[in-house]
């Protein structure tokens, strides 16, 4: 089924059954008035949704008009968001492009972070930051979100707690990152809010571009009109959902709604190099880092500048029939100060 978060002008929204088109919706608030809610209590809850969301689909409930303007993320606040690099071939990138060192265990310990959630973006709500030239930065990724995990669950058991399904936009400030990093104490202001998709989907309508703990297909992004990267999200995945889930529980239960990140979806080159532009016959580049980095190892400096206020990013991931799976996240980047969306 397919879940949103309508904008009721409430900070947790209102919980909406989505059809599969995207086309219309319907209040879930006599299932669960929250998305939260109805995680924290999904044994009890997701048969009423479902059975709710399929009368929506079948037409037996008419529902209303779906404006995926009027949708906040999936889950507007959440008790966790952690954000993990599973594409290495992006990490090796975006470290080279800072002059710091990869170590080996990269490619077998995941890394995460520990990101704000306490107040994500809207999927189509404006990045507002305060100085062009912090290096604004999109960077376009899956999510998963999790019910209950147990401390110490293993990465196979982990893959049962995955209930739904979403993209996220991690907007970076580039530029703030190597100092911040340099205090060895990891991100924080050059990580600004989170965007995530307008619907979130359970594993089971997403059917064979699932595997359980990874999903396939073309995250497509876009810079200003312009089709920037397509990845395969299911390639190149060092770490899968699973393994994420297990190193995050490793020492700490997870509570119902936590929200973890894949990283930036990253292909490697024919030849197991650098991915290459969609130009050039590759798969283009889910950020500007990325794309940056590779200019500066074939032409011996970067040419894509970073965000500038007025840019456009359109992140969206299409089914084999061409249909939006999760809508789309469609962000401009503002100064400070002007409306939100």
């Amino acid at each position: 089924m397919k879940l949103a978060t309508m904008n009721d002008g409430s900070r947790d929204g209102m919980l909406a059954v989505v059809s599969t088109d995207l086309e219309r919706y319907t209040p879930a608030g006599s299932v669960a008035a929250t998305l939260q809610q109805a995680l924290d209590h999904w044994a009890a809850r997701e048969a009423g949704l479902r059975a709710l969301w399929q009368e929506l689909d079948l037409g037996v409930i008419e529902g209303e008009p779906l404006d995926q303007a009027a949708c906040l993320s999936p889950l507007p606040r959440a008790y966790q968001w952690a954000d993990g690099s599973a594409y290495v071939n992006h990490v090796a990138l975006v470290r080279r492009a800072r002059g710091a060192q990869m170590p080996e265990s990269f490619w077998t310990d995941p890394l995460i972070y520990q990101g704000g959630s306490g107040a994500f973006y809207a999927p189509r709500e404006t990045i507002q930051m305060a100085d062009e030239d912090w290096g604004i930065d999109f960077e376009a990724e899956v999510a998963i979100v999790t019910d209950d995990v147990p401390m110490g669950v293993s990465p196979e058991a982990a893959r049962s707690h995955i209930r739904l399904v979403m993209l996220a936009n991690d907007v970076s400030l580039r530029n703030l990152i190597p100092a911040e990093l340099a205090k060895g104490f990891g991100f924080f202001q050059s990580k600004p809010p989170t965007a995530f998709s307008p619907v979130a989907v359970t594993p089971d309508l997403l059917r064979q571009a699932w595997d359980g703990a990874k999903l396939s297909g073309r995250l497509r992004s876009f810079l200003n009109g312009d089709l920037f990267g397509e990845p395969d999200a299911g390639a190149d995945m060092t770490f899968d959902f699973g393994q994420l889930i297990a190193h995050a529980a490793r020492t700490r239960r997870l509570g119902a709604g936590t929200i973890i990140g894949s990283g930036t979806v990253s292909n490697r080159g024919a030849d197991g190099g650098p991915g290459r532009t969609l130009a050039r016959g590759g798969a283009g580049y889910s950020c500007i880092a990325e794309a940056r980095m590779v200019e500066t190892l074939e032409e011996g400096a970067p040419r894509t500048p970073f965000l500038r206020y007025g840019d456009r990013v359109r992140i969206e991931m299409l089914d084999q029939s061409g249909q939006s799976i999760f809508g789309a996240i469609a962000q401009t980047v503002e100064p400070y100060g002007t409306s939100r969306q």
